[in-house]
């Protein structure tokens, strides 16, 4: 008789359940807000669970719903997923690589062989996104602002390396951003072009941080997880395109916004 298990990653924006049911494995994620519901759910569709939990809000939900549950520290979980769907996926890098966690904020982990080590963080990912898009416009949900990012048009807003030699020759690409929402008030714009240069300020900000990531591990690739690009075309575009740019091929998971969930599920 085969158990009913499930990995519950809880964080700071959403909490992703991965569950396995009749040897078939289930995805859903809700609102962190949401996650008594989101738990109440799980444990009347799926009855006896084997719960592993991870992330910053796994020790409420031990406590209140799965007090024989096991808690597998976040970053552990997190490089279990990914290395988990890497081999899922058909998707071989290696032995050598980063892993670029895009959750509410972004976290870098290198990977060498059978060691992973958590090498760098930052405040700035999709709760930038999220947080600061909704002061500079006046939308509040991340699937309409994602939207009205894509219809946006960053050069409204941002002052790009063509803006300042016009005509004469310039010694990088012209398309580079040269300096992030410049223009400001000076130049009309739509909420749509202010948050296109969020997405372009939080994309090259990450590809900054890898590069000079990769720079010092000399790796090559850089897989990325987590939120903040799912549903984020111009977030996701913008990541590709300056990756590239700098040498570091980025590969994206299909779910690879469950890696915390899965790696706590293999572990039950």
């Amino acid at each position: 008789m085969h158990r009913n298990t499930a990995g519950i990653d809880a964080g700071g924006s959403l909490i992703k359940i991965v569950y396995q049911e009749n040897e078939r494995m289930h995805f859903k994620k809700f609102h962190i807000k949401e996650k008594d519901a989101a738990i109440s759910w799980l444990k009347l569709s799926v009855p006896s669970l084997h719960v592993a939990l991870t992330g910053g809000k796994s020790s409420v939900i031990q406590k209140k719903y799965f007090p024989k549950s096991i808690i597998i520290p976040e970053f552990q979980a997190t490089c279990e997923g990914t290395r988990f769907l890497l081999a899922a996926e058909n998707k071989s890098l290696g032995e050598n690589y980063l892993i670029v966690n895009i959750g509410t904020g972004t976290s870098w982990h290198v990977v060498k062989g059978d060691k992973v080590e958590r090498i760098l963080g930052s405040g700035i990912g999709g709760g930038t996104f999220t947080g600061l898009g909704s002061l500079l416009t006046k939308v509040r949900g991340y699937r309409q602002l994602t939207v009205l990012a894509e219809e946006g048009n960053k050069g409204n807003v941002d002052m790009m390396v063509k803006d300042i030699y016009e005509s004469g020759e310039s010694p990088v690409n012209g398309e580079l951003t040269a300096a992030n929402f410049a223009k400001g008030i000076r130049q009309k714009h739509s909420e749509g072009d202010r948050l296109a240069s969020l997405s372009n300020m939080i994309a090259e900000t990450i590809v900054l941080l890898t590069s000079q990531a990769a720079t010092i591990h000399q790796v090559k690739n850089a897989v990325i997880i987590g939120s903040a690009t799912v549903g984020n075309h111009p977030l996701k575009q913008a990541l590709e395109f300056y990756m590239n740019m700098v040498g570091v091929t980025p590969v994206f998971l299909e779910k690879g916004e469950y890696c915390g969930a899965i790696g706590a599920h293999i572990t039950v």
